[in-house]
């Protein structure tokens, strides 16, 4: 549970970037040059704090999909077993594990408080076309927590495939749950059960808002 709410706010943290793509930047200057950004709209705006999960998904949905790589997350997630899977099943996984994703990331706008992020600068080539950029989240009163974001190089510019959190891959953390998932409903069954886990949180996104 500790980790969930630290990968939640690493990863959240990036969910801001539509204002920075207008160029292409490198990818550590696009994240430090959002980072001001995501904390100005999420301190200033009480109906995320409040947990306004319509505003919230609808803010995710239209900043932070353009820049995750979630073709390549589900594949890594999946491991070997993504080489079995057909074109349509690799499609549905995809959406699903996007899905679960994108509605995990929402949480961390009800918790947020007074971190900060400090962005490390990082060194690279030219021709790279994968980079690590090293965060820090500081917390009032807490240990910092050091984050780390995979990124890739893509025609439209940088993309994250991972975030690791003290050292914990985020997208790794699921392979050892879907492998025993395939193993005992095959593809399929991974994406039923990812599927009614999407549907169950919706329903439940639904019953908050009614509520308010």
């Amino acid at each position: 549970m500790q980790y969930l709410k630290k990968m939640i706010l690493g990863a959240a943290i990036f969910c801001v970037l539509g204002t920075a793509h207008a160029e292409v930047m490198a990818p550590d200057v696009l994240i430090k040059s959002t980072v001001d950004d995501v904390i100005t709209i999420i301190k200033h705006d009480k109906g995320i704090q409040s947990g306004d999960q319509k505003k919230i998904i609808a803010l995710v949905d239209a900043k932070v999909l353009p820049h995750f790589d979630f073709a390549r997350m589900t594949q890594l997630a999946v491991g070997k077993y993504w080489r079995t899977a057909t074109p349509e099943q690799k499609q549905a996984l995809t959406m699903e594990f996007r899905d679960m994703l994108v509605r995990t990331y929402t949480k961390v706008f009800t918790v947020y408080r007074d971190q900060t992020i400090e962005t490390k600068p990082l060194k690279m080539e030219a021709a790279d076309t994968e980079a690590t950029v090293k965060t820090v989240i500081n917390n009032p009163g807490s240990q910092a927590i050091p984050v780390n974001y995979e990124m890739e190089k893509v025609a439209d510019g940088w993309k994250v495939f991972d975030i690791s959190i003290e050292g914990v891959s985020m997208v790794m953390s699921y392979r050892g749950t879907f492998a025993s998932q395939i193993q005992v409903g095959g593809i399929d069954g991974l994406i039923k059960t990812l599927s009614d886990k999407n549907a169950k949180s919706s329903a439940g996104d639904v019953r908050k808002a009614d509520a308010k």
